[in-house]
């Protein structure tokens, strides 16, 4: 019980902490929408930012995974894991950094950034740090140091937020007052380039930071522990890459998917920001994800709880349903966060949301393949995901460009077509090798009086702004109610028997 509890406090402090920190680099996109020059400054940080996250996966090629399954080998000392990993990741993560390095001009020109080296330069710099730093972060992990891993995390996010504001807000803002001073340090033409110079502070400030747990490890290295954890390790690679690209495809793809290189920077801008102010379902996905993990593996020691699993996901979509239904109803409002000039790609907010869902529920079924010990299957469903996503990117982005003058229409439906077709075929392998009864018929009901009330909402027009959002908060209002009569019928006498105890 003592383990159980320890694990469901760090899950909080880490669920948290992960949870509140991407909620303040997502209070970055409505800074960057409306200071940026232009659409197409946002489309160059969507482009590079999905290059990171895949060279990440690259550049740490399962060694986390790989630190936590041999530091904990009763046949390994501790120190010397931790030690060799860390050197071996330091030593590709620097190689990797002087190559980016060297071949800046390259690399800018391959991706159409010939203008812009230093920002490859800096960007390549960045990812081999931060994959470097993810073993002291594990280090942290593994010594159940959760708040120290937590605050590192936020300082960096903090320091990121201030440099932006410092430099994109407050420098502006004294040189049109005639402070003269900083001129030696800022250029106003500079311009997008200060978004990725923010983020170099921040990774060489939580570096820093990092240096007690860094200077734990001995400058030693176990030639055959290492061979054994890369064994281990590089495999997880193959799942890693699949899905970080079913994410990040799109955006990596999409330049040059366009004819005009402008048009399609302004595109990938425009989406970039609609797909980021969406994130809040994806925020909601990853709480439910911090904690439902822990619940299901301890569920699981007790015997087999499949009941509680389908209670779980029955609620998870009735929740995902009004986070749905809350921000489509109110999109006109949730709009003012980003500029005007981006407005015009708010329509795919609904089919991004609708991605999101599938996806949380993809995770939710994903627990068949965990309990059983077949995580392959993961790796196959996101192999699926990928090719997915890849065609039909590359088939209809070209098309809806030229009939929409927006092809990130397509990759938005691309990336919910991905999520609800890999969502099937896990739900029918997982019942033959794990059956769980879900309330289908049930979440079928909510699906269908959601799409009923989102349908209804566009049955008043926004002439009369009162009576405009009157009716969508009543149809919202009978969505609540539904659910409350539905599955919550004993919440309200619960609730109104304690405040009469008050």
């Amino acid at each position: 019980m003592a383990e159980i509890k320890s694990l469901v406090k760090d899950t909080a402090i880490y669920g948290v902490s992960n949870i509140l920190g991407k909620f303040l680099n997502w209070c970055l996109v409505p800074l960057y929408t409306y200071v940026l020059t232009s659409s197409a400054d946002y489309g160059i940080v969507t482009n590079l930012y999905a290059w990171t996250a895949l060279l990440l996966v690259i550049l740490t090629y399962g060694m986390e995974t790989g630190f936590f399954r041999f530091i904990n080998s009763k046949n390994e000392y501790p120190q010397r894991v931790y030690s060799s990993i860390l050197w071996c990741v330091a030593t590709t993560s620097a190689v990797f950094a002087a190559l980016v390095t060297v071949f800046a001009d390259e690399i800018a020109e391959s991706l159409n950034y010939e203008t812009h080296i230093e920002f490859v330069a800096m960007m390549g710099i960045i990812v081999a740090i931060d994959a470097f730093d993810t073993i002291p972060f594990a280090y942290l992990r593994y010594q159940k140091r959760a708040i120290r891993f937590a605050l590192l995390k936020l300082i960096t996010i903090f320091v990121n937020i201030a440099a932006n504001i410092f430099f994109l807000v407050v420098c502006p803002y004294l040189r049109e007052k005639g402070v003269d001073s900083i001129d030696f340090f800022y250029n106003p033409n500079y311009g997008v380039g200060y978004v990725f110079v923010s983020n170099l502070i921040s990774t060489i400030v939580v570096t820093l930071l990092l240096l007690p747990e860094i200077l734990k490890a001995k400058l030693i290295v176990d030639q055959h522990l290492l061979n054994k954890v890369l064994k281990y390790s590089l495999p997880l690679l193959v799942l890693g890459i699949a899905g970080i690209m079913n994410q990040t495809i799109d955006k990596i793809i999409y330049p040059y998917l366009i004819e005009d290189m402008n048009v399609a920077q302004s595109q990938l801008g425009i989406y970039g920001a609609c797909f980021k102010v969406a994130m809040v379902m994806m925020v909601f996905t990853q709480a439910f994800r911090y904690a439902y993990e822990p619940f299901v593996f301890a569920q699981n020691k007790s015997g087999s709880k499949r009941a509680e699993y389908a209670l779980a996901m029955k609620f998870f979509i009735i929740f995902s349903l009004l986070i749905f239904l809350g921000m489509v109803f109110y999109i006109d409002v949730i709009k003012l966060l980003i500029h005007p000039s981006y407005w015009e790609g708010m329509r795919v907010i609904p089919i991004v949301l609708t991605a999101y869902i599938f996806q949380g529920i993809y995770f939710n079924l994903s627990i068949w393949y965990k309990l059983t010990d077949r995580t392959m299957y993961g790796a196959y469903f996101s192999l699926i995901g990928f090719f997915i996503t890849l065609l039909l990117n590359i088939i209809f982005v070209p098309v809806c460009d030229r009939l929409f003058g927006a092809g990130y229409y397509a990759s938005a439906s691309a990336s919910m077509i991905c999520f609800f077709i890999i969502m099937l075929i896990s739900y029918f392998v997982g019942q033959k090798h794990y059956p769980v009864k879900y309330e289908l018929g049930k979440i079928g009901f909510y699906f269908l009086i959601t799409a009923i009330l989102y349908g209804a909402s566009f049955l008043v027009n926004d002439q009369n702004l009162w009576l405009f959002y009157g009716y969508r908060t009543l149809l919202l209002t009978v969505f609540i109610i539904i659910v409350l009569r539905t599955d919550l019928k004993g919440l309200i006498p619960m609730i109104m028997n304690k405040l009469h105890r008050k």
